[in-house]
């Protein structure tokens, strides 16, 4: 059982980001319940990453590839919810680009990451798409709203 507090949580994600940095999927992996999941927005050209060995394989091979390095630039963490938004950069040093985006993680009791919902700053995907969204998120399953709602406007 890991720290459930604001900063513990918060802790927990700065372990990751390390982790990330240091390409270390093992660390990485002990900051995360085992089918935890990471989505990314629609169209994003690694996709969705399933479950905690996914996810740290994934950015080891971003460092690989790219020389990622990441930076965590704010950070709020809601205690009772379990649930953080960061604000990140990506730096992808090999391909002289990189990436600012927000991330809202969601903890289980035990503290573990459950779940990481990335937005990105920018369009992952150069061609026109018409619904922007996170890829393989459950959106209608867990009640968010699929179309706009009824609203009288004298407009």
């Amino acid at each position: 059982m890991r720290d459930v507090s604001a900063a513990g949580l918060e802790a927990t994600i700065r372990e990751y980001f390390d982790g990330c940095n240091e390409a270390d999927a093992e660390k990485m992996i002990r900051c995360f319940e085992p089918d935890a999941n990471h989505y990314f927005p629609s169209g994003a050209p690694q996709g969705t990453f399933f479950g905690a060995k996914a996810i740290a394989e994934g950015w080891v091979n971003a460092v690989k590839t790219f020389g990622s390095i990441w930076t965590i630039d704010r950070v709020i963490v809601d205690e009772k919810k379990r649930e953080a938004v960061i604000e990140w950069t990506h730096f992808k040093p090999k391909a002289g680009v990189y990436l600012r985006g927000d991330e809202w993680y969601i903890f289980s009791e035990r503290g573990l990451i459950k779940e990481i919902r990335a937005y990105y700053a920018c369009p992952a995907i150069q061609e026109p798409v018409q619904n922007h969204m996170i890829g393989d998120y459950d959106y209608k399953g867990l009640g968010y709203p699929m179309d706009p709602p009824e609203i009288a406007r004298d407009v």
